[in-house]
């Protein structure tokens, strides 16, 4: 029977799938380690409170991909390269989504509507890893090999999410609401098809690598197409609500450490 925990099994239980998938995490955590270190040291000066949860933030993703690297590293494989497709922070830049690169390489500080931008990308983004990682936690919490990584990348992509939710309800109070609700708009429209091309590649180079069979891999397919279509026609308005979380400064300390993890 196809479901996310046979799929996710067996991608865990060959080597090849396995180093794959954690070099494709690894990547985009440690690239949004790096966004979340640049942005706090360009933030506004009137909004300077922002700056150490931002690096908060950051030094979680630096964390996440270690993580990662040290599965590997315990499994006995080496990272490989991430195909271009595959680059979800990178494809999301290329449809301007969130701060570019270029702009954060400049020595300059950011804008009031530079960090609704960044706060409305960050919003969406964690809510697709928030749920990735609950989905992972719901089947894999328990297992012997990835259940403490699944653990605690869970519960630190819930924390991200519960900071964006708050920092922008408080930016909403002074005044940003209109071009907040704009920019969530925006990025969830194109987060969506981002994430289904992202995931219909994933899932291509996977079925390469586990031999799958023509039939199986056009039902994964259509099954990610049609995840598609939902989120285009209703499901996207779950990233663009926000609510006060129970969660309140969730990013308020300093980021927990993890001495050789794996």
């Amino acid at each position: 029977m196809l479901s996310a925990r046979s799929l996710f099994q067996e991608i865990l239980d060959n080597d090849e799938s396995f180093a794959l998938f954690c070099s494709i995490a690894a990547s985009g955590e440690s690239q949004g380690g790096w966004e979340n270190a640049r942005i706090a040291a360009l933030v506004p000066e009137d909004q300077r409170d922002l700056a150490p949860k931002i690096t908060r933030h950051g030094a979680d993703e630096d964390k996440h991909g270690r993580i990662f690297n040290a599965l590997m590293r315990k499994r006995g494989v080496q990272p490989v390269p991430v195909p271009p497709e595959t680059d979800y922070t990178m494809l999301l830049e290329r449809h301007g989504i969130g701060l570019a690169h270029a702009r954060l390489r400049r020595d300059e500080a950011l804008t009031a509507a530079d960090i609704v931008t960044y706060l409305a990308h960050s919003r969406v983004t964690e809510q697709r890893a928030s749920e990735q990682m609950e989905l992972l936690r719901t089947h894999f919490a328990g297992h012997p090999e990835l259940g403490r990584a699944v653990r605690m990348i869970s519960r630190d992509e819930d924390n991200h999410l519960a900071y964006c939710h708050e920092e922008l309800l408080r930016l909403a109070r002074a005044g940003h609401g209109r071009a907040i609700q704009r920019a969530l708009r925006e990025c969830a429209l194109a987060e969506i098809a981002v994430h289904r091309d992202v995931s219909l590649a994933v899932m291509a180079h996977m079925g390469r690598i586990l031999g799958w069979s023509r039939p199986r891999a056009a039902m994964l397919a259509a099954g990610i197409r049609a995840r598609y279509v939902y989120e285009r026609l209703a499901g996207w308005h779950r990233m663009v609500s926000l609510r006060m979380p129970e969660r309140r400064d969730a990013l308020g300390g300093p980021a927990s450490t993890v001495p050789e993890f794996a």
